[in-house]
């Protein structure tokens, strides 16, 4: 290589559009993942592939946003163009287009998730205590006269309610007590309202037997006054049976859990709290129809009878049709006598037993038996006891004798006598004594103490 020429310089590796973008998706996945975003969706695009692709927007930026089977995803039905939400998503970029998007997991509106939460602890605490309980849940009436409804005098509700109340059972009377249906105040005016129609007596208000409670559909903060506890409380103290019917049947609130019947909208409450008045006059005529032929029917068979009683026994006298059921009651007369008899004599056979064995059972007889077997043993034992000293007496005479014979008082009369030794006992032998030893004598009438001076040992 020639020293005066410049050496030529290595150019850096390019990397690929679609290389580079791969790296940023995945620095992006790693290092920002999935986070909460907050923002205005706008230009809302649903496909007919189910996807739903919209753009997240704030005062200074926009993010484009997909979100993939949103049918299927939580908090779907709260976007909207224009509408404040908060969307849980994973950052990501669109190769074929080279742009950031997120990929939005599921949304909420914005500020959702503190009522969200006080819904829930609303709702366990109100649990625990049992106002959720279906036991506690009265029935609705099947036919009420008076019907107590608690809403909005100016909201579609109302007069949809009236409507189908009108149309369904045109004799039900509904007594309104209008509420103001969202906002600060709605909750105690509709606890208040609830609390007067269930003591309608003491406020003016006809005597209702079920109330209706609710409104049409809206936001979760339009609807947030049927999730306090003021009016919880109020639908569980009502002495009347409830029906709420708040929003659409999407529309799940506090109210709902604690009423004895949660209908989807107002306009189903009205069609649950009573029976349609055409299908009940339907059902009614053909009762009466089906009972008037039962009735004709059951006519034809008893004029048939008659007819052919008239052809038999009733063409006969009354005497003649009499008799035989008068022969059968003169035989039943007399067994029935007979019957008496029998048991009137066995009666008094078992009360002539009973009599009887009551006197043997008498305690006067009682006590005469075991006093004269006492009377017995005394005799008896008194008996015995003279018999037995007897005997011992006798006994005892022979035993005195026997001493007398073979006793030491016959050996002393007859001259004989008894010697000691020094230890008291008799002495024996000879042999046992030893020279010096005081002995003592005993005879018939008295003792004598001697020395032993020597032994003599009889040699056999």
């Amino acid at each position: 290589m020639d020293l005066f020429t410049k050496p030529q310089t290595l150019e850096p590796k390019a990397l690929s559009v679609t290389q580079l973008l791969r790296r940023m998706k995945n620095l992006l996945e790693v290092q920002v993942g999935e986070v909460w975003v907050e923002g205005e969706v706008s230009n809302l695009r649903k496909q007919g592939s189910g996807h739903w692709y919209f753009s997240l927007k704030d005062e200074g930026a926009q993010l484009q946003c997909a979100m993939f089977g949103a049918a299927k995803r939580p908090g779907a039905a709260a976007l909207a163009d224009g509408v404040q939400v908060r969307v849980f998503a994973e950052a990501s970029v669109y190769e074929a287009r080279g742009q950031l998007q997120m990929i939005v997991l599921k949304a909420e509106r914005a500020g959702m998730g503190d009522l969200q939460a006080r819904f829930d602890a609303l709702k366990r605490k109100l649990q625990a205590e049992g106002l959720f309980d279906p036991a506690r849940k009265r029935a609705i009436p099947k036919f009420p006269r008076v019907i107590g409804l608690v809403t909005s005098e100016t909201g579609a509700a109302l007069r949809d309610m009236l409507n189908i109340l009108q149309r369904r059972a045109p004799w039900v009377q509904p007594v309104l007590v209008p509420v103001r249906v969202q906002g600060r105040e709605a909750a105690a005016e509709i606890a208040r309202a609830i609390e007067r129609l269930g003591r309608a007596e003491a406020f003016g208000y006809p005597q209702c037997e079920v109330l209706i409670v609710g409104r049409g559909g809206g936001s979760l903060e339009d609807l947030w006054c049927f999730n306090e506890e003021i009016v919880a409380r109020a639908i569980a103290a009502c002495r009347l049976p409830v029906i709420s019917a708040v929003g659409h049947e999407i529309d799940f609130t506090i109210a709902d859990f604690v009423a004895d019947l949660r209908a989807p909208t107002p306009s189903a409450a009205a069609e649950l709290a009573v029976p349609d008045g055409a299908e009940l006059l339907a059902r009614l005529l053909q009762t009466r129809r089906r009972l008037s032929r039962l009735v004709l029917e059951r006519l034809a068979k008893s004029q048939a009878v008659l007819n052919g009683l008239k052809r038999g026994v009733l063409q006969r006298g009354g005497d003649k049709l009499l008799r035989e059921p008068m022969l059968r009651l003169d035989t039943l007369r007399v067994r029935l006598a007979q019957v008496l008899r029998n048991e009137m004599e066995a009666a008094a056979v078992r009360l002539h037993e009973l009599r009887f064995r009551h006197r043997s059972q008498h305690p006067t007889r009682i006590l005469e038996r075991r006093l004269e077997h006492l009377s017995n043993q005394r005799k008896r034992l008194a008996r015995l006891t003279q018999e037995t000293l007897l005997r011992n007496h006798e006994q005892l005479a022979r035993l005195r004798g026997l001493l007398r014979t073979l006793g030491p008082e016959s050996v002393f009369q007859r001259g004989f006598s008894i010697t000691l030794g020094p230890d008291g006992r008799i002495a024996r032998s000879a042999t046992a004594l030893q020279p010096g030893e005081v002995l003592r004598t005993k005879f018939a009438d008295g003792e004598a103490s001697s020395r032993v001076l020597e032994t003599f040992v009889k040699i056999p």
